[in-house]
């Protein structure tokens, strides 16, 4: 008799663990976030959703060379993805957008920058659950300026805006330039990490969120 109680309790715990829903972690940003795909085994999402396992959803909402910026050239805000992110109503935003924003044509508007930042938050966040977790993502390292893109906008006056960017909004900042500082080999063109740099920028956000 006592063997079949432990049999069914057993049996009940699993079931109640097998219930529990995955905790939803939605990925914003740029074509950092985006990797080869959405849907590529390589991108910084889907290898943080191989280190995190089956009780986490990570899903891509990355969208190459998009801004945080209203004013940007190609502003996250008029993507499909902004909407399917808010719908999505994520336990967990990360967000990594702000690369794309130091070109010059972009930070022109940089006044709007700190704005823009905490309203992207308030909107994700009103869908989100009421103990949801932001991570804001300080960009990761330029070795190389191209296309526009230049380190010293991000390091010197763009990093001090995300900063308080998250004391306002209650939000924790990820630093993912620190760790990939020391090597220029995960930067092929300078600007975008490959597998291995991605891999980086996963464990330091697996190590966050746990």
């Amino acid at each position: 008799m006592k063997k079949i109680i432990c049999a069914l309790l057993l049996l009940w715990s699993q079931e109640g663990s097998a219930q529990q829903p995955a905790v939803k972690i939605a990925c914003v940003g740029n074509s950092i976030t985006e990797g080869p795909g959405r849907n590529h085994p390589d991108s910084y999402p889907l290898q943080l959703q191989k280190i995190l396992g089956k009780a986490y959803q990570v899903k891509n909402f990355g969208v190459s060379a998009r801004t945080l910026l209203k004013k940007g050239d190609f502003p996250y805000w008029n993507e499909p993805q902004f909407e399917q992110v808010q719908a999505y109503a994520p336990n967990i935003l990360i967000l990594l957008l702000g690369t794309n924003d130091s070109k010059p044509q972009n930070w022109a508007y940089k006044d709007s920058f700190l704005e823009d930042y905490v309203e992207m938050i308030s909107a994700i966040k009103r869908h989100m659950p009421e103990r949801g977790k932001i991570f804001l993502c300080l960009p990761v390292p330029v070795f190389e300026d191209n296309w526009g893109i230049t380190e010293k906008v991000i390091v010197e006056e763009m990093t001090p805006l995300i900063r308080e960017a998250a004391k306002r909004t209650g939000a924790v900042v990820i630093d993912l330039h620190l760790p990939l500082e020391p090597d220029g080999r995960h930067f092929p063109d300078g600007v975008h990490p490959n597998k291995a740099g991605a891999k980086i920028m996963a464990q330091s956000l697996a190590k966050a969120i746990r």
